[in-house]
C-alpha cells in the first residue's frame, strides 16, 4: 500500500513537515508496511519556503530586513541553485504573524522588507523570483516594497511618502528613475491564493483590511489610497490592471507585482506541487491525506487540500482531508475531489490546548483512518 501525505501547516501549531510527520507515525502504528510519502505542502503563506525545500535540495537563506512595522526582523528565503530560482516568502517579511495582535495597523504596516528580500536575490544572481504572497499584514499596495527596490513616491509638494498604505491617498507623483536595473532581466511569479482585485467591495483593503488592524472607518480610507495608487500608476505605466483577478491579494502587493515588475500569476498551491513533484508522488498510490488548520467553505479559493484533491482526482486516488476543525459549508469539498473529511478535536478543548496537543491529535486521527481502512 502507498499513502502519500500531503497537508499544509496548521498555524499557530505545526508546519507543514510537521503534520506531515504526526499523520506518518499514526498511519505506521496500524500499518507498518505501508510505503508512506511525505509531501509538506502550501499555498503561498507562511511556510511556503520550508514546505519546499523539505522536499528539494535546496538552501534556506536568511537576512535582516524590516518588518512590516519597521522593527528589524530576521526573514528567510529559498535559493534553488540549478534553476537560479529564488523562493521569497512575503510572510516572512512582512507577515501578519510578525505583528501582536494589539499592535496590528493595516494604516502603517508596509512591506519594504519584502523588497529588501528581493534584493537579496538579486545579489545571489536569480534570473527568476517565485513571489508567494499570502499571510501580509500590510495593505500599502505593494508600495514598500516598490521603495526598497529603489522606485519613490511624492505628494503634491515633492515630498515624499511615509510607509504604509493611508499615505497612499497623497501620492501625486511617481519616480521610477532610481528603480534597479537587474529587476528588466527577471521573471517573476506571483504565488497567490486568491484572485481579489485590488479595489471596491471584494478588494483587499475590504476583504482583509479587518484581520490586519483596520476599523471600518480605516478600510474605506484605505481603499480609496489604493484607488488613488491605481490611478497615479495608470497615469505613469499607461496600463490599469486594478482589476486583474489576484492584483488586491496580500493588501495590494500582487498590485505592484502586476503593474511594475511584470509579474505572471499561479495559484500558490499549484507552484508549490510543481516545484515538489507531488503529481508524481500521487502515481500509483492507494490514498492521499492532506489537511490544513481549518476547513471550510473558504478553503474552495485556492487552498491546499483542494489543490492536492485536484492532483489527486487526475489519478483516480481518493483524498481524505485531517483538519483542526470543519467549519461551516465544509461539505461543499465533497464537490471537489475530497472523499471524506475529519476534525482533529474529539471533544470540549480550548484553541491553545489543541494547538499544543496537535501532534498527538493528528497521530490518533490517522491511526483511525489506517484502521477505517484497512477493513
Amino acid at each position: 500500500m502507498k499513502i502519500v501525505i500531503a497537508p499544509d501547516s496548521f498555524k499557530d501549531s505545526l508546519g507543514a513537515e510537521g503534520v506531515a510527520q504526526a499523520i506518518a507515525q499514526g498511519l505506521a502504528e496500524v500499518l507498518p508496511n505501508a510505503e508512506l510519502v511525505q509531501c509538506p505542502m502550501a499555498d503561498g503563506g507562511e511556510g511556503t519556503v520550508n514546505a519546499i525545500l523539505a522536499v528539494m535540495s535546496g538552501e534556506r537563506r536568511q537576512a535582516i530586513v524590516d518588518g512590516p512595522l519597521g522593527d528589524e526582523v530576521t526573514a528567510h528565503w529559498g535559493w534553488l541553485a540549478q534553476s537560479r530560482t529564488a523562493i521569497i516568502e512575503m510572510a516572512e517579511a512582512s507577515g501578519l504573524q510578525l505583528i501582536p495582535l494589539e499592535r496590528r495597523d493595516a494604516c502603517l504596516s508596509s512591506s519594504y522588507g519584502t523588497g529588501q528580500l528581493i534584493l537579496q536575490a538579486l545579489d545571489a544572481g536569480a534570473e527568476k523570483i517565485i513571489l508567494t504572497i499570502g499571510g501580509s499584514a500590510t495593505n500599502d499596495g505593494g508600495a514598500g516594497m516598490l521603495n526598497a527596490l529603489g522606485v519613490r513616491f511624492y505628494d503634491a509638494s515633492a515630498r515624499e511618502l511615509k510607509p504604509g498604505g493611508l499615505a497612499l491617498r497623497d501620492l501625486d507623483t511617481i519616480d521610477l528613475g532610481g528603480m534597479d536595473p537587474r529587476l528588466q532581466s527577471i521573471y517573476f511569479e506571483v504565488a497567490a491564493d486568491v484572485d481579489n482585485p485590488l479595489c471596491g467591495a471584494h478588494g483587499a483593503s475590504y476583504t482583509f483590511g479587518r484581520q490586519k488592524g483596520a476599523s471600518v472607518e480605516q478600510i474605506e480610507m484605505l481603499d480609496n489610497a489604493l484607488a488613488r495608487f491605481a490611478d497615479c500608476s495608470a497615469s505613469f505605466l499607461e496600463q490599469d490592471v486594478r482589476n486583474v483577478p489576484g492584483v488586491g491579494a496580500a493588501g495590494g502587493m500582487g498590485f505592484a507585482a502586476k503593474a511594475f515588475l511584470e509579474a505572471g500569476f499561479r495559484p500558490g498551491v499549484e507552484v508549490v506541487a510543481e516545484l515538489v513533484g507531488l503529481a508524481e508522488k500521487i502515481e500509483g498510490a492507494d490514498l492521499v491525506i492532506t489537511g490544513e488548520g481549518r476547513c471550510d467553505v473558504q478553503t474552495l479559493r485556492g487552498k491546499t487540500p483542494v489543490g492536492v484533491a485536484r492532483i489527486a482526482r487526475e489519478k483516480g486516488v481518493p483524498v481524505v482531508i485531517l483538519a483542526g476543525t470543519l467549519g461551516e459549508g465544509y461539505e461543499v469539498l465533497y464537490e471537489h475531489g475530497i472523499d471524506a473529511a475529519f476534525a482533529l478535536v474529539s471533544g470540549p478543548m480550548s484553541l491553545a490546548d489543541a494547538c499544543l496537543q496537535a501532534p498527538r491529535l493528528l497521530r490518533e486521527r490517522a491511526r483511525d483512518i489506517a484502521r477505517l481502512w484497512s477493513l
